[in-house]
């Protein structure tokens, strides 16, 4: 097993280290180093662009997250922390809710929630001068709150300053504080009382607010149960399946390159085109890096795992850390199977030696050759094998001796 993966990694690095089996010079080397840096970075940049071509679950339900937000908080003025986000402040060149929202579908696959855009309509409803003078007057208010409670917070130090002075029987003409301690108590209580009057003020506002119909429909609409149920839904299945076509796109885009690059290559290697080759041999290894690095990507948050995970949540609660050790066991077992299947399909040494006998090729290199040929002239590789029952040369790798039609099986092995 070992001798047969050194046998490949010695392959692969003389296939692209060599032209026409002769090794690269050090000019060429970099050159070829530098393309395929080149060619990797577009790759990536390409994957990326399609990877978001279809929107994501944020985008397809762009209310959730908010929604979500107002359905958990239970504060007191959460119906208005809601109805001051549609409210924003900068109001110059703003397009409306739903037409942001939808914003996502353009250039894109897929489309926004109809419960959502119906969610956007409801704030842009709310949104127009009478209720924004509102939320100006409110933010007034909370301003000359703020003053006020910095000014109680400086009278507050210089009260309890004053008050040590008087302890120690300091004089009045001595003192540091520019007030006296009666003066800024008396301070302190009117502008508590203001700060009281400003909070019923700014309480009366948001009442006013609230008690507007745009306002009232649109708690209503965020109170409904199947509305919200339905939103939740969607986002859920949205998210689980996001992965598994962000893949399907990757892929998409990755396998007519390999296609091409596997073609182009087969093509040049039987026309004895050495650069060509070469470089189309690099690019068959480039574009597969970004493939197997998406599939694993894709096996550690797609569909997959997340199937996985929800077996181990309902089964053992709270061993979540036993979803590695199924992991650690899958992925190998994966592996395995693909190993198999490219070793018995794919690369596989009989099928790969019959057609190139056919064709007169190397059975090792696959280079042209004359029918005759012991060894390749090309790689040196011994085209034949002894038969164990006529002893006569036969071909390697072939089930079968050409002389007396042996079964060659347990010689080839």
């Amino acid at each position: 097993m070992f001798a047969r993966i050194r046998r490949l990694l010695s392959q692969f690095f003389s296939k692209s280290r060599t032209i026409n089996n002769e090794p690269l010079n050090k000019v060429s080397l970099i050159v070829i180093i530098l393309i395929d840096i080149f060619i990797l970075f577009n790759v990536f940049t390409g994957l990326d662009d399609i990877s978001r071509w279809h929107i994501s679950p944020t985008e397809a339900y762009p209310c959730y997250s908010e929604w979500q937000d107002y359905r958990t908080k239970t504060t007191k003025d959460k119906d208005y922390e809601i109805v001051r986000l549609s409210l924003p402040s900068d109001t110059n060149n703003q397009l409306s809710f739903q037409r942001n929202y939808q914003q996502a579908e353009v250039g894109h696959l897929g489309k926004v929630s109809k419960t959502c855009l119906q969610y956007a309509d409801y704030k842009d409803k709310i949104n127009n001068p009478e209720k924004q003078q509102l939320i100006r007057n409110i933010d007034q208010e909370q301003a000359k709150i703020s003053t006020f409670e910095q000014e109680n917070r400086t009278i507050q130090a210089q009260y309890d300053s004053t008050l040590l002075e008087k302890i120690a029987g300091q004089g009045r003409e001595q003192s540091i504080n520019q007030v006296s301690a009666e003066k800024a108590k008396q301070a302190l209580q009117q502008n508590n009382r203001q700060i009281s009057t400003f909070k019923q003020e700014i309480s009366t506002l948001k009442n006013e607010l609230l008690a507007k119909p745009e306002s009232i429909s649109f708690i209503a609409f965020l109170k409904d149960n199947n509305q919200f149920r339905e939103v939740d839904k969607g986002y859920h299945q949205a998210s689980f399946w996001y992965p598994s076509i962000q893949l399907a796109f990757q892929a998409l885009f990755l396998l007519p390159l390999i296609i091409v690059a596997l073609s182009v290559h087969k093509f040049a290697q039987r026309r004895g085109y050495g650069l060509i080759s070469l470089i189309s041999w690099h690019l068959l290894v480039i574009f597969f890096i970004p493939l197997i690095i998406k599939i694993f990507e894709f096996l550690q948050i797609g569909a997959i795992f997340k199937f996985i995970f929800d077996i181990i949540s309902v089964i053992f609660v709270g061993l979540l850390f036993l979803i590695n050790y199924v992991y650690i066991l899958l992925i190998p077992i994966i592996g395995f199977g693909i190993i198999q299947f490219f070793q018995k399909f794919v690369f596989n040494a009989k099928v790969q030696a019959a057609s190139r006998v056919q064709k007169s090729r190397c059975v090792n290199c696959a280079k042209k050759i004359q029918h005759l040929d012991t060894y390749c002239p090309h790689c040196g590789y011994d085209q034949y094998i002894e038969c164990q029952n006529c002893h006569n040369l036969t071909y390697k790798h072939l089930s079968y001796c050409k002389h007396c039609g042996t079964s060659q099986d347990s010689s080839n092995l």
